[in-house]
């Protein structure tokens, strides 16, 4: 078996998305379906699937929370991850008081396209994406690889960002990032073993604690009943892998995360087996304007563990 087909079948047991093929609804940014309140939309699992073409691509995303006249906060997601992947808890909660747009990048879930290698390439989606809703300035939630692609928004686009969340993520060229196949590959072999899904050992640590959050999360993700995403393809998660690998094999980009002055507030959690935590150190330390917290107990996916506090963490921090 190649290295590219054992790479493909560990990651794909990280996708939690069904393959169902729900009828999706196109609208049009600023069109009916953008102006639900908070009191009448659906929550997240029920939120139809819409789309909108740039760059010879139909990417779809999903939009909830009420349109207040605030910043919108776009969410750009994690390494094999899909807009069902989302966790509600965070999701539905941080549309209670503003307008949320969740991507699916060129070529992930029901978007078109070829899903683009490099993160630099994701980011120009993303931000094609963003002023085809002419949307003149967001905020940005990015988680693990999605916080690659907030990063480089900021560094190249800084006019359309406000202030940034980025979770269980690192700066180019951080400590262990080159290392995921290894870390999907020891998780893999704990799954089989223990008859437990990978995430619970990628995204939490292995305490009481840990197990007992990583059940709740598992249980809660992957339950859309309208529009589910189909899983993400051997195609695209090569292409996400070969992104964070060069990422992490990149020299350090000390000087543009420096020239960065909106705020950004870094999450993660205490011991991160996929972005080791001390990434978000070197990101609070090369940020100007950066704020940094850490969960205790926790680990690459600590938002999701601590999903009330960071909720209401970034609630405050957006404010």
């Amino acid at each position: 078996m190649s290295t590219n087909t054992t790479v493909a079948l560990m990651a794909g047991a990280l996708i939690t998305g069904s393959t169902g093929c729900g009828a999706a609804v196109q609208t049009s940014a600023g069109g009916p379906a953008h102006q639900a309140t908070a009191a009448s939309a659906p929550p997240y699992d029920q939120t139809p699937t819409r789309y909108l073409d740039t760059r010879g691509a139909r990417l779809a995303y999903r939009s909830l929370g009420p349109d207040t006249g605030g910043v919108p906060l776009v969410l750009l997601q994690h390494f094999t991850g899909t807009l069902d992947d989302w966790d509600p808890a965070v999701v539905d909660a941080l549309a209670r008081t503003r307008k949320l747009y969740i991507l699916d990048n060129a070529g992930v879930g029901r978007s078109s396209g070829t899903t683009p290698d490099s993160v630099a390439a994701m980011a120009g989606v993303a931000e094609a994406f963003i002023e085809a809703l002419q949307l003149e300035q967001v905020d940005l939630l990015g988680f693990s690889l999605g916080g690659f692609v907030a990063q480089q928004i900021l560094i190249d686009r800084p006019q359309l960002v406000r202030r940034a969340v980025i979770a269980g993520t690192g700066p180019r060229g951080g400590s262990g990032i080159t290392e995921l196949a290894a870390v999907l590959a020891d998780a893999m072999k704990k799954s089989a073993d223990h008859k437990l899904h990978p995430k619970v050992f990628l995204f939490f640590t292995g305490t009481s604690q840990g197990r007992a959050a990583a059940t709740a999360f598992v249980d809660r993700i992957g339950k859309h009943t309208v529009d589910p995403d189909p899983a993400v393809s051997d195609a695209t998660m090569m292409a996400q892998l070969k992104a964070i690998v060069a990422w992490g094999s990149a020299p350090p980009n000390s000087a543009e995360l420096a020239a960065i002055r909106q705020p950004v507030l870094i999450v993660n959690g205490s011991d991160d087996v996929m972005v080791p935590t001390i990434n978000s150190f070197e990101l609070f330390r090369r940020i100007p304007a950066a704020q940094l917290s850490l969960y205790p107990d926790s680990g690459h996916g600590a938002l999701f563990q601590y999903h009330e506090l960071f909720v209401s963490q970034v609630e405050t921090f957006l404010r």
